[in-house]
């Protein structure tokens, strides 16, 4: 049994299925009308041997990507579906909720859309056993790699994400906009970073964990992975102006500490 954090405010949800734990770790992929890639992403992670017990988290899928059936046949243990507003920290709060209280020691975080090396899936877990709370996977670090990398991204991270959260956090940050992380169950549990605030719904979240990790003392690293972008017109669920500057917003507020417990 689980001793809940003091704020412990979950979106609802509902469980489609779920199998039997195997792993002490589990990645919970993100997802919202992903389709094929998921699905060549999930064969990717069923043939690379991982120690993790694959977990999806959906924001509500309608394109058939998610079919039960499928997701058991490419080797994922459970199915959570978000049944409330909100984008992808309520997607987040459900994975670690869930996880937390199936009795996992740690979650790999990473999007569903087949741009990730998930194949470094094994080198958190290694991290988290040597008792890493917060690990940022990096692109820009030796041994990692930003392959079609569209560069207004590129100019985004570097002059602007980047140095805020290197200012706000006092941690020497290199990819700030990746995704593919893990978390130890010691600090998604500690009252003092309150993680399971209903203030996190979207991006802030991701921002939130890498700058209070750091400054309460947590152990944090970063390890080198490879994103893949596809040649051509990226594909992206943030609009170029309205997206982009609520994600700036975001970025300011946050590193101001406007999340902080109060």
């Amino acid at each position: 049994m689980v001793n809940k954090p003091k704020y412990y405010e979950i979106p609802k949800y509902e469980q489609l299925f779920t199998s039997e734990k195997q792993h002490d770790y589990c990645v919970a992929i993100f997802v919202i009308n992903e389709g094929e890639k998921l699905h060549k992403q999930l064969q990717r992670m069923k043939n690379s041997n991982l120690n993790v017990d694959v977990i999806i988290s959906d924001g509500g899928s309608t394109d058939g990507s998610t079919d039960n059936q499928t997701l058991k046949d490419l080797g994922v243990n459970t199915l959570l579906v978000k049944k409330e507003n909100g984008k992808l920290g309520s997607q987040m709060r459900i994975a670690f909720a869930w996880a937390i209280e199936k009795g996992y020691q740690g979650i790999i975080t990473i999007d569903g859309n087949n741009k990730d090396s998930v194949e470094s899936i094994n080198n958190f877990v290694g991290k988290l056993k040597l008792g890493y709370d917060h690990i940022q996977g990096s692109r820009f670090i030796p041994g990692g790699k930003a392959i079609n990398t569209p560069r207004s991204r590129l100019l985004g991270l570097k002059l602007l994400h980047v140095p805020m959260m290197r200012l706000a956090s006092g941690f020497k940050y290199t990819d700030t906009t990746n995704g593919f992380r893990a978390y130890s169950k010691k600090l998604l549990l500690a009252n003092s970073m309150a993680v399971f605030r209903d203030v996190f719904t979207s991006y802030e979240f991701h921002y939130y964990l890498a700058i209070e990790a750091v400054k309460q003392g947590y152990k944090c690293i970063e390890i080198p992975v490879t994103r893949t972008y596809p040649k051509g017109k990226v594909p992206t669920k943030i609009s170029p102006i309205k997206g982009n500057l609520n994600i700036i917003k975001t970025l300011i507020f946050t590193s101001m500490g406007g999340y902080n417990v109060k």
